[in-house]
């Protein structure tokens, strides 16, 4: 009895698996895993609002570039990686945890404080 060399068997399991979220605070939200298709990376994207609380979201992506971008009130960060769950971690996260809620007051907040200048 031999062994026969089944392509479908052989590539079952071997698809790319990455996090996936949309615009969560945090990345304990952010632990949801997804298969991705053939030529997809993982792709974490976090916009950091003046240091006050982070909006990530990740998942895979057939045409992920890598970015950063300035802007008067924040950050935006946008990492690819290729191997299963490599995009575990959400840059800055952990450590603006404690504004989560001055940011979430702040996003509030905003509108009403913006018309009044």
């Amino acid at each position: 009895m031999g062994l026969s060399y089944n392509p479908s068997w052989f590539l079952a399991g071997s698809s790319l698996q990455c996090y996936s979220c949309m615009s969560q605070l945090s990345n304990s939200n952010c632990q949801t895993k997804v298969d991705c298709k053939d030529k997809e990376t993982c792709k974490t994207n976090v916009i950091s609002v003046a240091g006050l609380f982070n909006i990530i979201s990740k998942g895979c992506d057939s045409s992920c570039k890598s970015l950063y971008q300035e802007f008067s009130v924040g950050n935006r960060n946008i990492s690819c990686c290729s191997s299963n769950l490599c995009n575990v971690n959400a840059a800055g996260s952990v450590r603006y945890g404690y504004g989560m809620a001055a940011g979430i007051a702040a996003s509030v907040l905003w509108p009403f404080l913006n018309n009044r200048l």
